[in-house]
């Protein structure tokens, strides 16, 4: 079995699914064949949050198919970043790998990642050809330019959902964002702690199945609010060294 790199790799991989049955049994045997070729110790975790169809159903038959898959379930639904929050938490590995369930982004290219760790504490892909409508595509670069001058950073893509983390920086650091701000939360707090990010590339594909949530007007609006409020929190926490994140 190939690895990306040469030393052994304990890697959890997980993704939030809500009302995901047509996307979720795609996507997690896309995640086992990627990270059984990375690396020696993983797991993949099926956040189900609250789903309404059949995704529960479909990730516990895939549970009890594949050792190395565990579903867990958020009941009720808690929000993108209430999903999230329960995948790092359940995270048992050195290092934590999310993207969604939706297959928007190809596995195969969590390699560019890995290649970085050595490099940097965090890394965070952005998404090349974004394949989503304009409008979209406006509200985003907005958002992460106003998110970048607020905090101090140089993200090109804040809420890409193709991430890798060091499963130390959750027992550092306490989560609340329940919505779409989580990205911003998590990346400013590492960021205030001297944790470094790098960026790669990675590629955007168009949904195949299913609806996407996080474009609706009140899910907007709640992050803006959650946005103002966590740099007022942020603002009144110290800095630390670059030196004592690693």
């Amino acid at each position: 079995m190939a690895e990306t790199s040469r030393d052994p790799l304990s890697l959890t991989v997980f993704f939030p699914c809500y009302n995901e049955e047509a996307n979720v049994e795609r996507t997690t045997l896309a995640a086992l064949e990627a990270c059984r070729r990375v690396a020696t110790d993983f797991e993949v975790i099926i956040v189900n949050d609250g789903s309404k169809d059949r995704t529960e159903e479909v990730a516990e038959r895939l549970a009890a198919e594949h050792p190395e898959v565990r579903a867990v379930h958020n009941r009720p639904n808690r929000g993108y970043g209430g999903a999230l929050q329960r995948g790092f938490g359940e995270a048992r590995k050195e290092w934590v790998f999310y993207t969604d369930g939706d297959g928007q982004f190809d596995f195969e290219e969590i390699d560019k990642l890995l290649k970085l760790r050595s490099e940097y504490d965090i890394v965070s892909g952005y998404r090349m050809d974004r394949k989503d409508p304009l409008l979209r595509k406006l509200n985003a670069f907005c958002w992460c330019t106003l998110v970048n001058v607020l905090f101090r950073m140089r993200v090109r893509d804040i809420d890409c959902a193709f991430k890798l983390y060091p499963r130390r920086l959750f027992d550092e650091i306490e989560m609340k964002s329940e919505g779409a701000l989580i990205d911003t939360e998590v990346l400013a707090r590492a960021s205030r702690l001297g944790y470094t990010i790098g960026q790669v590339g990675v590629h955007h594909y168009p949904r195949i199945a299913g609806e996407q949530s996080g474009a609706n007007l009140r899910v907007i609006l709640r992050a803006f609010k959650e946005l103002f409020h966590l740099y007022g929190q942020i603002r009144r926490t110290g800095r630390r060294s670059p030196e004592s994140a690693g």
